[in-house]
């Protein structure tokens, strides 16, 4: 899928060569005061560039990927499938993710142990930041349907569990999107698709058991628990909120094992003084981290 790179040299190799032939070349000092001390060096430094350009042709061994494991997707000396149901979980909703690209390559991402505890044709995963008709049909059928709900906070947004109280339909399907909030954010506005199905939110107020990446807020969950918890309530289940989360537990549980630190919300650190870095100039990045610190929401 990736398209293939050209092999080049690694760059402190080309950086020492470059040193090299500098010091090679005579100054105009030396240029006067030596006679064929010149033209030695500049045959020298004639040589080293035809070696230099020689390194360019050199085939670079591509970095070897770990094995990975087909069910978690985590490496094989690290997989997690001993924390994964043994059977994916029987549910009758649909779930959707929609995956903004730059999650696809991180390394401690929380979908695919999400993808694992569910059956295939129940967890579909899109990955892209625009969607339209054309592109995607089958999404595009989807949110048009009244059992559709997409989660996603805001002031037009009804709590989850009052919603299917009052809902004459029941809801068949549920849309998460996946990607930092900025992320979550510019695709939720910039495609209309996302607007026609019926925008909920969780009411809850459990923390991110999600540890080792750093959180907006101290209720912001990642999209692993954005689903347990959602699938708990649309299932009627409260069992399966506690299996989602196996994974993402032993997930953090390794990483803190293994050198990883503990990374508080911004809201936390904010709110005690500890926030690394120098509050923005920009007035509406700093009205941002204001409400952060006096707790309203955004």
């Amino acid at each position: 899928m990736a398209s293939q790179k050209e092999a080049r040299t690694p760059v402190h190799h080309v950086a020492r060569l470059s040193g090299q032939l500098r010091c090679q070349v005579p100054n105009e000092e030396e240029a006067r005061e030596g006679g064929a001390a010149p033209e030695v060096a500049t045959l020298g430094s004639e040589a080293d560039g035809a070696g230099a350009d020689g390194l360019w042709e050199l085939p670079v061994e591509p970095a070897e990927r770990r094995p990975e494991c087909s069910r978690c997707s985590r490496p094989l000396k690290v997989c997690l499938c001993p924390f994964l149901p043994v059977h994916p979980l029987h549910i009758s909703t649909n779930l959707y993710i929609i995956q903004h690209p730059a999650e696809e390559s991180k390394v401690l991402r929380t979908v695919p142990l999400l993808a694992a505890c569910l059956p295939q044709e129940k967890c579909k995963v899109k990955i892209g930041r625009r969607f339209s008709e054309e592109r995607d049909p089958e999404l595009t059928a989807v949110c048009r349907k009244s059992g559709t709900l997409i989660l996603y906070p805001g002031a037009e947004a009804t709590n989850l569990e009052e919603f299917i109280i009052d809902s004459p339909i029941y809801p068949s399907t549920i849309i998460i999107i996946d990607g930092t909030w900025s992320q979550a954010k510019d695709i939720f506005f910039k495609n209309s698709l996302f607007r026609l199905p019926k925008q909920v939110q969780l009411k809850t107020n459990i923390s991110s058991q999600y540890v080792i990446r750093m959180q907006p807020t101290n209720n912001c969950l990642s999209t692993l628990e954005c689903a347990a918890v959602a699938l708990s309530i649309l299932e009627k289940k409260n069992s399966i909120q506690e299996i989602l989360l196996r994974p993402l537990q032993a997930l953090c549980s390794f990483q803190l094992q293994h050198g990883a630190q503990i990374r508080r919300s911004k809201e936390h650190l904010l709110k005690n003084g500890l926030y690394p870095k120098p509050m923005p100039k920009n007035k509406r990045k700093l009205r941002k981290m204001e409400l952060l610190m006096n707790s309203v929401k955004i």
